[in-house]
């Protein structure tokens, strides 16, 4: 079977298209993000945020020759390699990488064919061949190098500050007779980053103007709005999640996997024929596309004991270490994060699979649904907020009253990880999944005796020095890293074994390893390059 594309990334802007699989509220949020009020695409990792803002990039690319509205995606993952002694060195490097992709889009597009005095402003000074690299590129690569020599100053002469870089804006719309400009800015927010978070929001605010649209991607839980940055005021905040109860849902994630497998007539027909073993591993994805395409390439031809095999692996064992890999990378949140998978583990799960298995025999309606007091204690919430990250939870719903007219906040479970205590997943987990309802949500009370184990061992929540951080996670084994097993092992024949080594490996380096050729080593490189900064981001 071929690789399936986990990441969009990976996925080129003309092909985009291909592999979209629209649904109502995937149309409703590319309508928004194409839009002019500014949106914050709020989801966790791998459920989709990217693809949805190529979708809208490419959508309003395509329309561009009547609309006149010119789209620029600008990512923002190489945050986490910033390491400069300017205490503002992050709001610099945002301001050079929105210019330098401002630039690269509108070349790449073929817009550009003079050079205004407004295009010199984002370019950080005179623009001559625009295939030149600028001063604003080379004060952006400065940035995303500084992890090689921390500390080492950059100079920043010649960035513009926030209102020439607008007043930019509005002059190159009028030589080239645009409406407006919108940002698409991904991996907007970074978890465990609250001052880079606050810093991004103030700019988000500040880049308001007729002549801009700015909408970013972040993951929920984690995110830090900051004292100037007001959600319902300063943007429209969209939560991407996809329903799991919705009766369309698992025509659209076969879809979505159909789309991917094209060229693949063995995997169609596993799907046409054991079409329930393929629905049972859409619901234990629990709307993250990604999920579903790992579990089913690793599911193989789709039987019931691959099938079973794989939910108990995959949701027991992969989706932990996932959350848990965080307690190694930010060793003061351990406790947090350690603390949430033993309560999910011990408290939560167990008892929502005793209930479904006991509703199961009495015929009745089934459960994924947990309740947390709204007076729960801050290190209790602080742990939710991780689990939202990772997808493990998600928030349904605020204000619910639950038992005694308390009020407090509905969660759900990643059916995955709920369907992975079954005994046999295929013969109970598909009744469990088509017969869930919110009603029979377990509840956990402001005074909850298991949150006293986390009380005691966490006086407080603190933020990380992220430079010992970033030193450490270069070190880290290449195993940490989210690539396929054949890329790992070209990557070692080459003695590439850490993270530091694939962030300084080059193509021709990857050449050099069996069966690498030219093209393949680009998109080799491109997906390991990815994964290192996703896994950098925590």
């Amino acid at each position: 079977m071929s690789d399936f594309f986990y990441r969009t990334e990976e996925i080129r802007i003309d092909e985009i298209s291909d592999y979209f699989v629209e649904t109502k509220q995937d149309r409703e949020i590319i309508d928004q993000l194409k839009a002019r009020n500014p949106i914050v695409l709020v989801g966790s990792r791998g459920v989709g945020k990217s693809f949805l803002f190529r979708m809208a990039q490419k959508e309003l690319l395509d329309a561009y020759i009547t609309d006149k509205i010119f789209p620029v995606y600008v990512t923002f993952r190489r945050s986490s390699l910033i390491h400069t002694t300017n205490n503002a060195q992050f709001h610099f490097w945002m301001m050079a990488r929105i210019c330098s992709e401002t630039i690269r889009a509108l070349s790449k597009a073929g817009i550009i064919t003079i050079i205004p005095p407004s295009l010199s402003v984002l370019a950080g000074g005179t623009v001559g061949q625009i295939t030149q690299k600028t001063k604003i590129e080379e004060i952006t690569e400065a940035f995303e190098e500084s992890w090689k020599n921390p500390g080492e100053e950059i100079d920043i002469s010649g960035l513009p500050t926030t209102d020439d870089f607008l007043d930019a804006i509005e002059d190159i719309c009028s030589t080239y007779n645009l409406k407006r400009f919108v940002l698409f800015i991904d991996e907007a927010a970074h978890v465990f980053l609250p001052e880079q978070q606050r810093q991004f929001f103030t700019l988000f605010r500040d880049l308001r103007s007729p002549y801009i649209t700015c909408n970013a991607a972040v993951y929920p839980g984690v995110t830090v709005y900051g004292d100037t940055f007001q959600p319902i005021h300063d943007a429209t905040i969209r939560a991407l999640h996809r329903d799991i109860q919705d009766e369309k849902y698992v025509t659209s994630m076969k879809e979505i996997v159909i789309k991917q497998a094209e060229d693949n007539s063995t995997l169609l027909k596993n799907i046409t024929q054991r079409g329930q073993n393929f629905a049972l591993l859409a619901y234990a994805a629990g709307g993250n596309p990604r999920h579903l395409l790992k579990t089913v390439m690793q599911a193989g031809n789709l039987n019931s004991d691959a099938v079973n095999s794989i939910v108990r692996e995959y949701y027991r064992t992969d989706v932990w270490s996932e959350h848990s890999g965080l307690a190694t990378k930010y060793s003061g949140h351990t406790a947090i994060i350690d603390w949430g998978r033993k309560f999910l583990e011990v408290e939560v799960l167990p008892e929502l699979h005793k209930k479904n298995t006991q509703y199961l025999a009495e015929d009745k309606k089934t459960t994924c649904f947990f309740w947390m007091h709204r007076d729960i204690p801050q290190p209790v919430r602080e742990s939710l907020r991780l689990l939202e990250y990772t997808g493990i939870v998600s928030e349904q719903a605020s204000g619910i009253k639950a038992t005694r007219s308390e009020i407090g906040t509905r969660y759900s479970v990643n059916l995955g990880c709920l369907l992975a205590l079954e005994a046999t997943p295929t013969s109970s987990g598909f009744d469990v999944a088509r017969s869930l309802t919110p009603k029979r949500m377990s509840e956990y009370g402001a005074n909850y005796k298991y949150f006293e184990s986390l009380l005691d061992e966490l006086p407080r929540f603190t933020e990380p020095n992220m430079t010992d951080v970033l030193i450490e996670q270069l070190k880290k084994p290449i195993s940490v890293l989210d690539l396929t097993l054949w890329q790992r092992e070209r990557l070692e024949t080459i003695g590439i074994e850490s993270v530091g080594d694939i962030l300084r490996a080059t193509e021709s380096k990857l050449q050099e390893a069996q069966y690498i050729g030219e093209k393949r080593a680009r998109r080799m490189r491109n997906a390991a390059i990815t994964s290192v900064y996703e896994y950098l981001s925590g």
